[in-house]
């Protein structure tokens, strides 16, 4: 399997992210471990996470993820065959929120204990935070790397004027750049990320981490009626969201390709992702063995143009 640069970096990644947000909320910690044991025997070596990880659930208070993935790498001495990356701005109580220097500080030393690591390949802010000066948060950045802690910087959320921005502030103080932009990008969210941000991300070579690959699970195709709403614990806003005559074309673009190309619609949704310029490794999550098993199927899927042109048409917006 090829490998791509994140940015420029050294870091080198698979071409499918493993999305950590389901490890140790809709898959136990058993099945997190077969889950990492078999992405790694696949072949693909880029896990992402996040200290908020899943902090939403009844009964949790954010790190879980975290703390599955360094159960993990501690049982398996898998270390040095991963990129873990991981991120710090999203609320986790008690004020413990955004990028200003003395939480990014604390927050990445709670993620090295959790992840039982001693540096963390990538590390991103995981929203933008106004009210704290980018110079002050990259200065904080540039600290962890300088001491070992950080090997490069991401940001995921942000919009174009201020990744620009962040990128000018990098250039003129010498300091350290975000290598990485995580965005909303898929088949049925393309306009906030195509808009101006895949320019300015291609011109800096800045690499796309995009989540919600597969939309949250509606791009596999088992949201297509209202009631589908009670197939999994984020089907109710999936189907708010997603479920109008837009989506229903989408799928319909999905399931021809997906007749032709002999795969599932998720896995065309991916290879469509896979084959924009743009992006680097979309993000995708599995609970099984099985749907691992398919994401793994989409990354040798070769969408024709004739396949790209149909999902194109049919995706872009009303």
């Amino acid at each position: 399997m090829n490998l791509r640069p994140l940015g420029r970096s050294a870091l080198q990644v698979s071409p499918l992210c493993f999305g950590g947000n389901v490890f140790g909320w809709t898959a136990d910690e058993r099945t997190s471990f077969s889950l990492l044991d078999a992405w790694l025997a696949a072949g693909f070596n880029f896990i992402d996470t996040a200290d908020v990880y899943s902090r939403w659930a009844p009964g949790h208070s954010g790190g879980e993820s975290e703390t599955v993935i360094g159960k993990w790498l501690q049982a398996g001495g898998r270390r040095n065959e991963v990129v873990i990356a991981t991120k710090v701005g999203m609320d986790m109580g008690e004020g413990r929120t955004g990028l200003d220097p003395k939480w990014i500080r604390q927050a990445a030393e709670d993620s090295l204990r959790r992840l039982r690591i001693d540096c963390i390949d990538l590390y991103q802010a995981h929203k933008d935070d106004e009210a704290t000066p980018l110079e002050a948060t990259l200065e904080a950045f540039a600290k962890l790397i300088a001491q070992g802690k950080v090997r490069a910087i991401g940001a995921s959320n942000y919009t174009a004027p201020r990744l620009a921005q962040a990128l000018e502030t990098s250039k003129r103080l010498g300091l350290p750049r975000y290598e990485t932009l995580q965005p909303l990008y898929n088949l049925s969210d393309r306009a906030g990320f195509e808009q101006e941000l895949a320019l300015l991300c291609q011109k800096e070579n800045v690499s796309v981490v995009s989540f919600y690959a597969l939309a949250a699970g509606f791009l596999t195709g088992k949201y297509r009626k209202p009631e589908d709403a009670q197939k999994s614990a984020r089907g109710k806003n999936t189907v708010q969201k997603y479920l109008n005559p837009r989506g229903l074309r989408i799928l319909a673009a999905l399931d021809e390709v997906a007749q032709r190309q002999r795969c599932k619609p998720g896995q065309a949704a991916i290879a469509w992702l896979l084959a924009q310029p743009a992006v680097t490794s979309p993000i995708a999550s599995a609970t099984s063995l099985e749907q691992l098993q398919e994401l793994v199927g989409a990354t040798r899927l070769k969408l024709t143009a004739e396949d790209l042109a149909l999902l194109d048409r049919a995706s872009r917006e009303d």
